[in-house]
């Protein structure tokens, strides 16, 4: 399930109304009901905390794995990166879920997003500044 869903569930579970949920929060009434209908998304997971924190779960639970990534992004790389990371990861999820790929596929694929991930690592090593480079 999205968040859009885990929200709402446990939201309805804990019997609060979107109004209730918004004053625990910090947040508005209109924010969580944007929330709830798919169309934003926390951008920080200071916000899924409390919502969390609200509604007796983990952050986990809420984001799932790949909104953990979408979250993590947006707060190291800004809104450019969070969108990215989400079209990538629904790419993702839909080749694999597709049931097309055989398991041999799906592997050469996953070490070809590792290998490009260390190799873009390694390239960009030249243009860090040296006071960002940390010394092992």
């Amino acid at each position: 399930m999205e968040f859009k869903d885990n929200l709402r569930e446990k939201r309805r579970a804990a019997k609060l109304s979107q109004e209730e949920l918004a004053k625990l929060t910090g947040v508005t009434s209109r924010t969580i009901q944007n929330y709830e209908l798919g169309t934003r998304k926390p951008q920080h997971v200071e916000i899924v905390q409390k919502l969390a924190d609200a509604l007796n779960t983990t952050v986990e639970y809420l984001l799932g794995t790949e909104g953990t990534l979408v979250v993590s992004a947006y707060e190291k790389g800004g809104s450019r990166a969070a969108r990215d990371i989400d079209a990538l990861v629904s790419e993702i999820s839909g080749l694999f879920a597709g049931g097309e790929l055989a398991e041999e596929e799906k592997d050469g694929i996953m070490a070809a997003l590792n290998q490009a991930y260390w190799l873009a690592k390694e390239k960009n090593k030249k243009y860090t500044p040296k006071k960002y480079v940390k010394e092992d």
